[in-house]
C-alpha cells in the first residue's frame, strides 16, 4: 500500500508540474503576442502584406471592367448608349431604357454615368431606369454564377 501512495504522489506531483508548466507556457505566449502587437515594425508589417493582398484583386477587377483597357466593352457601351438615345428619340422609352441599362452595367464608373442620365434625360425615363437598376444587378449576378457553374462543370 505504501508503494500505492508513492505512485498516486508522484502522479498527482507530475500532474501538478504538467499544471504549472502548461500554465506558464500560455502566460509566455500571451506575453510575446502582446510584445509583437505592440511593436510598431509588426504593424508596418502587418500593414504592407495586407496591402499587397489587395492590390492583386483591385487590379483584376480594373482589367476586367474599365472601359478604357477593355475596347470590346468600349464598343458594347457606345453601342449600347446610341440604341437607347435612338429608341428613346423614338418614343421607345421601354427599349431605350433596355438599352441605357445595358450601358449602365458594362460602364467603368456608373455613379458618373447615372448623374450624367439625371441632367439629360426626361424625368420619368430616368425613373424607369432607377427602377430598372435592381433588375440588372439581379441578372447580372445570376449570369456570372452560371457562367462559375459551367467553368466548374469544365473542370
Amino acid at each position: 500500500m505504501p508503494r500505492v501512495r508513492a505512485v498516486l504522489g508522484l502522479l498527482a506531483a507530475l500532474a501538478a508540474l504538467s499544471a504549472c508548466g502548461a500554465v506558464a507556457f500560455l502566460a509566455y505566449c500571451v506575453h510575446r503576442d502582446r510584445k509583437r502587437r505592440g511593436d510598431p515594425a509588426f504593424r508596418r508589417r502587418l500593414r504592407d502584406k495586407r496591402g499587397a493582398q489587395r492590390r492583386p484583386a483591385e487590379a483584376r477587377g480594373a482589367q476586367l471592367w474599365d472601359p478604357a483597357k477593355n475596347e470590346k466593352l468600349q464598343e458594347l457601351f457606345l453601342q449600347e448608349v446610341q440604341m437607347g438615345e435612338l429608341w428613346l428619340s423614338r418614343g421607345e422609352h421601354r427599349l431605350g431604357v433596355e438599352h441605357l441599362s445595358n450601358a449602365l452595367l458594362v460602364c467603368g464608373q456608373p455613379q458618373e454615368l447615372l448623374k450624367v442620365f439625371k441632367h439629360t434625360l426626361p424625368p420619368q425615363v430616368f425613373e424607369m431606369l432607377l427602377r430598372k437598376i435592381p433588375l440588372i444587378c439581379q441578372q447580372f449576378e445570376a449570369d456570372m454564377n452560371e457562367q462559375e457553374y459551367l467553368e466548374d462543370d469544365r473542370d
